[in-house]
């Protein structure tokens, strides 16, 4: 199929080249041109009577020549754009058609039509809010088939009839809004801005797979350490920017700095938080796993010391730029501690209540949670074959219970949600032996059911996908949570398809 499709292109280039200087600049599309489902850069090319490599050429974005998604914009080569284009804070007029970017001010009245350009942090529900109008009509006016799919460049047509959009202001970076607005309710939890999905890069190799995805966000994880400045960020935002995705930070410390005098390093890291926060990332979650030894010094993990950083952190980060989300720590899921704290750790249930009952809801956005030990679908919620099969961690609909009812009026971000396969990559480690058996299809369908779910509940702002392209299969296999394998993605098509 592939050596086809090089073939047909390849036939498409001489076909364009001979006739090029019969047709050039001649295309009868529109531009842009909206990608509908099931087309391909080779039909496109065709049908809009221009070259594939002038389509490309025009479209550097695209990467990959396989790879478009429905709802994609695309500039046709030698089209003619009908449009009046203004800048910032600009007011549209009567019978024209405007096209403004994100964060101005502009609009038309009665019976005209507007183009509105994406920026980062933008989803059509915030815009549909500016404009007056509802995601269902911007949708069908641009042929949309993914309403939480878009991205940084894309031009969307605004409906006739619309409000003005309200000016813009603070909390941006390279023009990109990062402003976080109030959406659904369910149950007293603000839902800011709707439902998110992105994951956890390592390289940064696949953009294309995470945008078919229905990706938006990419997370990236930072070892801070006494005395270190913030290039590492700055470096993980600007991939981030410059791939059009939403960047969330997760940031965490050394547990023998913690140890040498937890008040002082509190406020220390909350201080770099603050220089991070100046960056303009999109979010931050503030530690990882603050309930296990790995990641705190043993003899000082409770949920109440958490707690403590946490309100540093948060005062910090807010002053610096108020519309960062932030998010809480994710504590390791996990009943090895009896339901207890010891010394080496505790159990998430009492180290999150502890964490309530020192107030750490006033000191974040969105709770942070993971979940990956899963070898049944999400849906069930009995039936794990392993022993203690009835503890809350081995499931992902008693998992969000639990989180839910700890913090009842804030909402769940999963900073990690993966699924363990071994498939294509050897034996596992005998202490993750238990997902011998999930194979690649098994990832791909439980991924896409917990992408559903969380959507449904309303109660779920943020997914991130553990992982996305890590290649340590090593003691702890990270690559076995890895949604790409070689260049191949079936988690990507199964996810995409849920976030339509």
């Amino acid at each position: 199929m592939r050596r086809l499709i090089l073939i047909l292109a390849a036939v498409a280039l001489i076909i364009g080249f001979a006739a090029t200087t019969a047709q050039a600049q001649t295309s009868s599309c529109p531009n842009p041109y909206t990608v509908s489902a099931g087309e391909n850069l080779f039909r496109i090319s065709l049908r809009c009577n221009v070259t594939l490599a002038a389509l490309l050429a025009a479209n550097p974005s695209v990467t990959n020549a396989n790879l478009i998604f429905a709802g994609q914009q695309l500039t046709i080569p030698g089209a003619t754009t009908t449009t009046t284009t203004t800048t910032g804070g600009t007011t549209g007029t009567t019978g024209t058609t405007t096209t403004t970017t994100g964060g101005t001010t502009g609009g038309t009245t009665g019976g005209t039509t507007q183009r509105y350009t994406v920026v980062r942090g933008d989803t059509l529900s915030s815009i549909a809010r500016r404009f007056g109008t509802t995601v269902q009509a911007i949708t069908t006016a641009n042929g949309i088939t993914n309403a939480n799919l878009i991205y940084p460049g894309q031009v969307l047509t605004i409906p006739s009839g619309t409000t003005p959009p309200p000016t813009t202001t603070g909390g941006t970076t390279g023009g990109a809004t990062t402003g976080t607005t109030t959406g659904t309710t369910t149950g007293g939890v603000p839902i800011a801005g709707g439902f998110e999905l992105g994951g956890h890069v390592f390289g940064f190799s696949f953009p294309d797979q995470m945008r078919g995805a229905g990706m938006t966000w990419a997370k990236i994880q930072i070892t801070w350490s006494r005395g270190q400045d913030t290039s590492a960020a700055a470096g993980a935002i600007q991939q981030a920017r410059d791939r059009g995705f939403r960047i969330l930070l997760g940031i965490v410390g050394v547990p023998s700095e913690i140890a040498a005098g937890a008040t002082q390093y509190y406020q220390d890291f909350a201080n770099y938080l603050a220089q991070v926060a100046a960056l303009g990332p999109d979010g931050i979650e503030v530690w990882n796993e603050p309930n296990i030894d790995r990641q705190w010094p043993a003899g000082q993990i409770s949920g109440a010391n958490y707690a403590q950083m946490l309100a540093a952190a948060y005062g910090a980060i807010k002053r610096v730029n108020a519309n960062i989300l932030v998010i809480s720590g994710a504590p390791a899921p996990t009943g090895f501690f009896g339901g207890t704290c010891q010394t080496n750790g505790c159990d998430d249930d009492i180290f999150l209540r502890q964490m309530r009952d020192a107030g750490a809801a006033n000191n974040m956005d969105c709770v942070g949670i993971h979940y990956n030990e899963g070898i049944v679908p999400p849906t069930a919620r009995s039936g794990d074959p392993r022993g203690n099969s009835g503890h809350y961690t081995r499931y992902y609909g008693t998992m969000v219970d639990l989180y839910s009812s700890v913090f009842p009026n804030k909402p769940l971000c999963f900073t990690e949600l993966g699924y363990l396969t071994p498939e294509g990559l050897g034996p596992l480690p005998a202490a993750f032996s238990w997902a011998a058996n999930v194979t690649l299809q098994n990832q791909a369908e439980w991924l896409a059911q917990s992408v559903t779910l969380a959507r449904q509940s309303r109660r779920v702002r943020l997914m991130i996908i553990w992982n996305v392209d890590s290649t340590n299969y090593g003691a702890d296999p990270q690559q076995g949570y890895a949604i790409v394998r070689g260049n191949e993605c079936r988690a990507c098509i199964t996810m995409g398809a849920a976030m339509r």
